[in-house]
Order: structure tokens, then C-alpha cells, then sequence
């Protein structure tokens, strides 16, 4: 099973969804994150979840 990283937004009220919706954009596109969960509150608030897979370290460089 996959281990991921979560981080969690929170969008006051106010927010159209169409700025939402481009702000979860922008974090999938260059971070490669993923919607894993998303609530409106009563008051109009957004707490979004968003997860990513963990990285493996990348390769040390090689000694020159």
C-alpha cells in the first residue's frame, strides 16, 4: 500500500467554487496533488484535504 502525504486547505467563506476549483487546480498541476476529501460547512467555510504520494529520496549524484 502506498503511503501518502496529506495537507489540509481551508478556504473561508466567500469563496465562489470557481475560485476554488482553481485553486485545487493549481495544486494538482504543479504539486502533484489529489482531492481526498472536501466539506462545506453551515457558515459557507471549505476545509479541503488534498494528498500526494511520498517520494522516494532521489539518487545521491555521482561522485565526480
Amino acid at each position: 500500500m502506498a503511503d501518502y502525504e496529506h495537507r489540509e486547505l481551508k478556504l473561508p467563506r466567500g469563496v465562489s467554487s470557481g475560485h476554488a476549483r482553481e485553486v485545487l487546480g493549481i495544486h494538482a498541476e504543479y504539486g502533484g496533488w489529489e482531492l481526498a476529501h472536501h466539506a462545506v460547512w453551515a457558515d459557507g467555510r471549505r476545509t479541503v484535504t488534498v494528498r500526494r504520494r511520498l517520494q522516494a529520496d532521489p539518487l545521491p549524484p555521482l561522485p565526480s
